[in-house]
């Protein structure tokens, strides 16, 4: 990661070209320039070489998402995605994520407080920082690969590229359910946009995913995901039931906390490290219940979530996978548990789906 990014500001409204600005600057990176729609943002690059770029979604001329494409195409730089917290925004920012962004945060209010000031810099400076560290060309040309064997949408129970069959998935039945886990961070809806779909729809047990995002996002994250994977993909209710062959994500702005073996509620207990939901309270309140019965999945992401929640889980008796280094768009979450070994195997994002389902069908409990 650069010692100070070198950012790039993206957006129609001087106005807000200058909030972001300032955010940044006083936040120590360094802003080299700025495009005002999306038709100058190439040119802009080529110009100031930027490490990180920030891109705001709805620009006239030419949009965000097109501006993005085409950046990704010709010169993959990271990219923080700026949006407004509305329907389309979420659903947007959700979709950039998927052709490359490494990360979105809410845009700023053009007149901030004193008291919000503090908390919009931190955040933004935050990801710009971590997205700077991203390996976006490498998962580029990943997603591109992938884009040749595009999976099928929710009337096939299995992807082309997937070697599962359905005797595999079934086989989990027949055991006491276990719990699949997955927790991610940073990178982490483009991986879940390659992993979800490419679970079998018969998977045999309930899926918990932990994704950091902003409120007002992981509903449309969740949509999204939904609409492309064989297995049903919804946002986890206030109290919520955890059922074979359907995924709970955790709403933004709330833990996700495993209560009993097929229960969960969400808390509004405060952020730990600045994160709600914060991965370690599910891992852990599942390991309490389920035992040795949980197979936690660490993918990309920064920081060490989920590093406390494996330890945990490790003592109940439960499995570990990471994904590996050379998949990451930021090594971080997988990194902490490899490096406190409690990861039980390092795991290429295209080939999880499988590790996943062979570890649920071949799941036999002790003293079963």
């Amino acid at each position: 990661m650069p010692a100070q990014p070198r950012v790039l500001v993206c957006d129609d409204s001087p106005l807000m070209r200058k909030v972001i600005r300032d955010l940044l600057t006083d936040g120590g990176l360094n802003v080299v320039g700025e495009a005002a729609d999306g038709a100058d943002l190439l040119a802009a690059v080529q110009q100031h070489n930027p490490d990180v770029i920030t891109l705001d979604v709805e620009m006239p001329r030419q949009d965000g998402l097109t501006a993005l494409g085409n950046l990704m195409r010709s010169r993959p730089t990271p990219v923080v995605m700026c949006s407004t917290l509305t329907a389309q925004g979420a659903h947007e920012s959700i979709r950039a994520l998927e052709l490359g962004a490494v990360d979105v945060v809410q845009k700023p209010a053009l007149r901030l407080t004193p008291s919000t000031w503090g908390v919009t810099r931190d955040e933004l400076v935050d990801k710009v920082r971590s997205a700077a560290s991203a390996n976006v060309r490498q998962t580029v040309a990943r997603q591109e690969q992938a884009a040749t064997l595009a999976p099928p949408r929710k009337a096939s129970p299995f992807s082309k590229r997937r070697s599962v069959g359905a005797d595999l998935a079934g086989r989990a039945a027949g055991n006491k359910r276990p719990l699949v886990i997955i927790a991610t961070s940073t990178g982490g809806p483009r991986a879940l946009n390659e992993l979800m779909p490419r679970l079998p729809a018969q998977l045999g047990c309930g899926v918990l995913i932990v994704q950091h995002m902003p409120v007002g996002f992981t509903r449309s994250l969740a949509e999204r995901l939904d609409q492309h994977s064989p297995i049903t993909v919804r946002e986890a209710g206030r109290t919520d039931t955890i059922t074979p062959d359907v995924a709970l994500l955790a709403p933004a702005g709330f833990h996700l906390e495993v209560t009993s073996v097929g229960s969960t509620r969400l808390s509004d207990a405060p952020p730990i490290g600045k994160l709600k939901p914060r991965a370690d309270i599910t891992i852990s309140t599942a390991a309490k219940v389920y035992r040795d019965r949980v197979l936690l999945v660490v993918l990309t992401g920064m920081g060490s979530d989920g590093e406390t929640g494996a330890a945990d889980l490790k003592r109940a008796g439960g499995r570990v996978l990471t994904e590996s280094e050379k998949s990451c768009v930021i090594y971080g979450m997988p990194r902490a548990v490899v490096m406190a070994g409690l990861s039980d195997g390092e795991i290429p994002l295209d080939a999880m789906p499988l590790a996943i389902t062979e570890a649920v069908a071949a799941w036999t409990p002790r003293g079963a």
